[in-house]
């Protein structure tokens, strides 16, 4: 249940209406809009009359039952206003969120070494990306496959973000390596195998760094919802959804199938930035760049591409990986795409 309060409530009354709704056994979590302030009540509102409810205070306009069982995640819950997830970095801070430039995240899938991880750094930072994506800890189908480095490799990260000024996003796998990982990360990404893992995501929703988290391979739409709302729900509101295909019934030409359709639907249905994987999303390296491209005419509010010096002698995921000049080429077509919506840094557009 949302409570929307009149233009220029006063700021005691709004505080008087928290505190009753708090006697009465339930969580008010205030959001502060441009011009009205929403007080998002948790807990049981089942037997909740409204009209009670508005009876409280004249200061209230509108009570508003949220019917969806996502309820923090939910678009009514901030009565139609869009959350910014604004993350610092070592070059300044960055906002993910409808409205913004679309945020780049580029790099390879594992950190290999030291050379090739900051080389890579440079290379995507020089093209226009905001942020380096790495796996120090990858899970992957087969035990016998490239697991990563582990705990090494979370410092040849820093040692990346200190030579490039990039941002990082990488994975957590295992709640005992969080605070580990979240030394590091600017970003704490729980990949799509770990979407339903519900305790992990208690425990990043607990902890302060924004999230990425990603769509499951056969999870539905409100079942990827419902996630966020566990990390909402441990008390972190800085969540950024990222589409990374869903596994369907042809695999021969690609690794997913790419949800694009996700992306208006999830802007119907919940305030959260989203992000867009081409790379998982298509498998390989030749489609990601119409996918890309297609994701921004979509509405995405950020994409995440796989980039790396030599693909053909990458650990894991070379052959959905761009070369450092392939993503610079692919990085001034976003841009044509990019100013078209209006959403494009002026970096990108330098030749």
């Amino acid at each position: 249940m949302i409570i929307v309060m009149k233009n220029d409530a006063p700021g005691g009354e709004i505080e008087q209406i928290c505190e009753e709704m708090r006697d009465r056994g339930l969580t008010p979590e205030k959001i502060i809009g441009a011009h009205k302030v929403v007080i998002g009540l948790v807990g049981d509102t089942q037997e909740l009359d409204p009209d009670h409810v508005q009876d409280v205070s004249p200061w209230i306009e509108q009570v508003i039952r949220v019917e969806k069982p996502y309820k923090r995640v939910s678009r009514e819950f901030r009565h139609g206003q869009v959350s910014e997830v604004v993350v610092a970095t070592p070059q300044g801070d960055v906002t993910f969120g409808q409205g913004h430039n679309i945020v780049v995240v580029a790099g390879p899938c594992s950190v290999e070494d030291e050379a090739m991880i900051i080389a890579t750094a440079k290379q995507v930072k020089a093209a226009g990306a905001s942020f380096l994506r790495g796996g120090a800890y990858k899970p992957r189908t087969s035990p016998y496959a490239f697991q990563g480095h582990g705990e090494s490799a979370l410092g040849l990260l820093a040692a990346a973000r200190q030579a490039s000024g990039l941002g990082i996003i990488t994975e957590v796998m295992d709640a005992a390596d969080l605070d580990k990982v979240a030394e590091v990360a600017d970003v704490v990404q729980i990949g799509a195998r770990n979407m339903h893992n519900f305790s992990l995501l208690k425990r990043v929703g607990a902890q302060d760094k924004p999230v990425l988290l990603k769509r499951g391979m056969s999870a539905t739409i409100e079942e990827w919802l419902m996630a966020a709302e566990y990390i909402l729900a441990a008390g972190n509101p800085n969540v950024i959804l990222c589409e990374r295909g869903i596994r369907t019934f042809d695999r021969q030409y690609a690794r997913n199938t790419l949800d694009l359709s996700a992306v208006p639907v999830l802007q119907s249905l919940t305030h959260l930035p989203i992000m867009v994987d081409p790379s998982h999303g298509t498998g390989w390296a030749p489609y990601v760049p119409a996918m890309a491209k297609a994701a921004i005419a979509a509405g995405t509010d950020a994409l995440m591409i796989e980039v790396h010096p030599n693909p053909s002698k990458a650990l894991s995921d070379g052959p959905q990986s761009l070369t450092p000049d392939q993503f610079m080429a692919l990085m001034q077509e976003l841009a044509v795409v990019g100013n078209a919506m209006e959403r494009w840094p002026q970096l990108a557009t330098v030749s």
